[in-house]
């Protein structure tokens, strides 16, 4: 069942929480953790940005900070983690040093990285046989998103575990939500990112042609931005596209992963992607351009 946010921090009891990589997502979502009233431990693979966060966040329930995951772990409730990819996540779960080994038996492992289905069944499987419980609970909102506690979480795994976590993941989301089965929520991530990428960059195309007929575009996307052509990226993208500004958070090396995930995962299960497969390439132009960190919307300047 999906929950929204009313924004009520009082609401939920306070819990034994940890945090798994403090970077451009991950700082905020920790930090509305602390806000909430939860005690948290943050860890980072860089120390000095978990003794930073510990330093920000230290008017709330006495923040620490850890060395390893497993340290971060130790005694938490729910260990919440938002990393790079497969192997960054199996990095900081698995092994000696690895959040599982510190984790007390009945503990829930939420994972917001953005990485792959089979990635996130096998760790579910570990946990599992730890005694653990494992949600695959990729996000999207973007760093907006994450500053203002308003993300989507779309989420794989078992009912149990979910209502557990969902009150206390509520602190930074908007909807958190159950999809099914372990990987459902990077399945549901990928369909997202497809979606994105088509808007994306038919809302370049459009900017463009725009331009080059002579049109006002800022008034042309008040316009359309009120009929059947209204979209997030039209309303929040389609004028900085206009001013040439592509510093909005997601970058495009991301979507890059992303757009790998969903390649590969398509490759498994047969579906036909062409225009997915085909924006994946205009963002390896963008690249080739040192867009590297742009956000997404830099797909105009291939056409401009």
């Amino acid at each position: 069942m999906p929950s929204t946010n009313p924004r009520n921090y009082d609401a939920t009891p306070s819990r034994k929480v940890a945090f798994l990589g403090l970077g451009v997502m991950g700082y905020p979502m920790a930090g509305h953790l602390a806000l909430a009233g939860h005690e948290v431990t943050a860890y980072n693979r860089t120390t000095t940005k978990s003794i930073a966060w510990c330093a920000e966040y230290a008017s709330t329930k006495a923040p620490k900070h850890a060395t390893t995951p497993r340290e971060a772990a130790v005694g938490a409730d729910i260990v919440f983690c938002c990393v790079g990819n497969d192997d960054d996540l199996r990095s900081v779960t698995l092994g000696a040093d690895g959040a599982f080994a510190g984790m007390q038996p009945g503990a829930i492992f939420v994972d917001h990285t953005t990485a792959s289905a089979e990635v996130a069944r096998e760790l579910y499987a570990a946990a599992r046989t730890l005694g653990l419980h494992f949600v695959d609970a990729p996000v999207s909102g973007g760093q907006a998103g994450a500053q203002n506690g308003q993300l989507t979480v779309m989420c794989g795994g078992d009912q149990a575990a979910f209502d557990a976590a969902q009150p206390v993941a509520m602190a930074f989301s908007r909807a958190f939500t159950l999809l099914g089965a372990s990987g459902s929520g990077q399945l549901a991530k990928m369909v997202n990112q497809i979606c994105i990428a088509g808007l994306v960059q038919g809302l370049s195309e459009a900017v463009a042609f725009g331009q080059n007929a002579g049109l006002d575009m800022k008034q042309v996307l008040d316009v359309i931005g009120k009929g059947a052509a209204q979209s997030w990226q039209l309303d929040n993208r389609g004028k900085t596209m206009v001013d040439g500004k592509f510093d909005f958070g997601f970058a495009v090396d991301w979507m890059r992963k992303d757009l790998s995930l969903v390649l590969d995962e398509a490759r498994r299960n047969g579906s036909r992607v062409p225009v997915t497969a085909l924006v994946d390439q205009f963002y390896a132009d963008v690249q080739k351009m040192g867009g590297n960190r742009w956000d997404t919307s830099s797909l105009i300047k291939r056409l401009t």
